[in-house]
């Protein structure tokens, strides 16, 4: 299983899941029963009736089980799924899923007969709360079912948090009604770079998109139905040039510019006027409409040297207090942390341990992602055919030895949880995203569940590959990629692991 429960204890037995298998669902469960049936009977023929007329998989609370964790016993006469809260009830669904065989993942049936659950009981709960991975769809648009796909894949994994990196230079992906040019024209580039921008190659292909009102409001239900957060983030107020080639007059000092083509910082950012500051406002407004979780993400990383640094934190602080007044709390990478972060505000430590210390030391909550353990656009061999090799390496036993509670040894209660980040410059569409996360999500999954450090890790994954092949995931095979996950198009560049934690001390000094 994995990520690995806290106890698992082997009985006796088998349980024969067949089309007369009941469900029997306790109150405030019937989501996470559709979910099951929904899951089950297209490839198991097991729909799972009320009125089954064989034994029965019972779904009920139980108070005094922890948040998100459940207790599941398995024997010859029954399946019994105990949760603390219906999220529990939903991860330990997603445990039995891992007991059935891979084929039970797929869509239609490819197998005769019966499956088999062995008896056991698992008693689980979380480690950390936020159990995240940031989607980049700013840089390569992602559309909708696409989207959904990803929080499948998620839930499976017991992550509960999809930050969603919706607005970037490159593209603007979230609807504002107050003003329309931000997708009509922030959401198209002329086209794209090839490889790392180092070498300046590019497509000549124009690239876009954006999701609608109703778009998001699917997103979020259907990740909701899987109790997984959509925490939406509008970088602010740097990373903004598709916001400026839409509506000029936010930076007009510049020019008129298009939306950026090239990847890399852009030095467009939006002024800091008070005429910006209430468009920023009201982008928000609608963000917090379509979004009702409880964190925003602002950005408020990698600003323009032209944006002062006083003038950014009066910015900030002010964006803060409007989300304040939404009841909503902001989320933002750890640049904010630069000249003092207001009260409240939840830091995403990305620039190694000493900005996670300094957050934590400082009171803020904070949800670890340093890139060198978590960023899964950085290459993942030394092979020569890795598609774009840029960063440093990070295996998947990289991201297996990240944990988040080293960051922070004195203030271990100010670490919310961890988060990869999907940064999708060089990941054009799903296929790529699927070889650049898979098969080092699953780590991170298990780090930030159980805390990882196990010895039989690389046994469980091996027999998780086949559930993930099941589920049509094109992850890395461990020989490393296949031909067409090759882009030989598409040069890339490389780093070493020092220079990179020299570069980060550098950056990160006297925070």
């Amino acid at each position: 299983m994995l990520p690995v429960p806290r106890s698992v204890t082997w009985g006796a037995g088998e349980f024969e899941l067949d089309a007369a298998t009941g469900l029997s669902v306790g109150e405030g469960l019937d989501g996470v029963a559709h979910w099951l049936r929904g899951e089950l009977g297209p490839a198991l023929g097991c729909w799972l009736s009320p009125a089954g007329t064989g034994r029965t998989i019972a779904l009920a609370l139980d108070p005094g089980l922890p948040p998100s964790g459940y207790l599941l016993v398995v024997t010859r006469d029954g399946i019994t799924l105990l949760g603390g809260d219906p999220a529990g009830v939903f991860h330990g669904a997603q445990t039995l899923r891992q007991l059935l065989p891979p084929a039970s993942y797929r869509r239609a049936p490819v197998a005769d007969g019966p499956c088999r659950v062995p008896a056991v009981t698992v008693r689980d709960a979380p480690r950390y709360r936020w159990r995240g991975c940031m989607l980049d769809v700013a840089r390569h648009f992602m559309p909708r079912a696409d989207v959904l796909r990803f929080i499948d894949l998620l839930a499976a994994h017991k992550l509960n948090v999809l930050h969603l990196h919706l607005t970037d230079d490159q593209g603007w992906r979230f609807p504002v009604e107050r003003y329309p040019l931000l997708t009509e024209v922030g959401g198209w580039r002329a086209e794209s770079m090839v490889g790392s921008r180092q070498h300046a190659r590019t497509d000549g292909r124009p690239h876009g998109g954006h999701y609608t009102a109703d778009d998001i409001r699917e997103i979020v239900a259907y990740a909701a139905a899987r109790f997984v957060t959509v925490v939406p983030e509008i970088d602010l107020p740097g990373h903004t040039q598709a916001a400026v080639a839409a509506y000029p007059w936010l930076a007009p000092g510049h020019g008129p510019v298009g939306v950026r083509t090239g990847w890399g910082l852009s030095p467009v950012g939006i002024d800091l006027t008070e005429e910006t500051l209430a468009f920023c406002r009201d982008v928000l407004d609608e963000v917090c409409a379509l979004f009702p979780g409880e964190y925003i993400g602002i950005g408020g990383d990698e600003c323009p040297p032209g944006q002062p640094l006083a003038d950014r934190r009066r910015f900030v602080r002010a964006l803060v207090e409007h989300l304040a007044g939404h009841g909503r709390r902001a989320y933002a990478w750890d640049e904010i942390l630069e000249g003092g972060a207001p009260r409240g505000v939840i830091v995403a430590a990305w620039r190694g341990p000493g900005v996670t210390r300094a957050a934590a030391g400082a009171g803020h909550d904070v949800v670890a992602c340093p890139d060198l353990s978590t960023y899964l656009d950085y290459r993942q061999s030394e092979h020569p055919d890795e598609p774009v090799p840029v960063g440093t390496v990070l295996t998947v036993d990289d991201v297996y030895a990240f944990d988040p509670a080293a960051l922070a040894p004195d203030h271990p209660e100010r670490i919310l949880g961890a988060q990869c980040n999907v940064w999708t410059e060089h990941m054009p569409g799903t296929r790529a995203v699927d070889y650049m996360v898979f098969p080092r999500l699953c780590a991170l999954a298990e780090v930030v569940w159980s805390a990882g450090g196990r010895a039989d890790f690389r046994d469980r994954l091996a027999e998780h590959l086949p559930r993930l092949a099941a589920m049509g995931v094109e992850y890395r095979p461990e020989s490393g990629p296949l031909p067409w996950q090759r882009r030989p198009d598409a040069p890339g560049w490389p780093r070493a692991r020092a220079d990179r934690e020299s570069e980060l001390d550098a950056l990160t000094r006297g925070i």
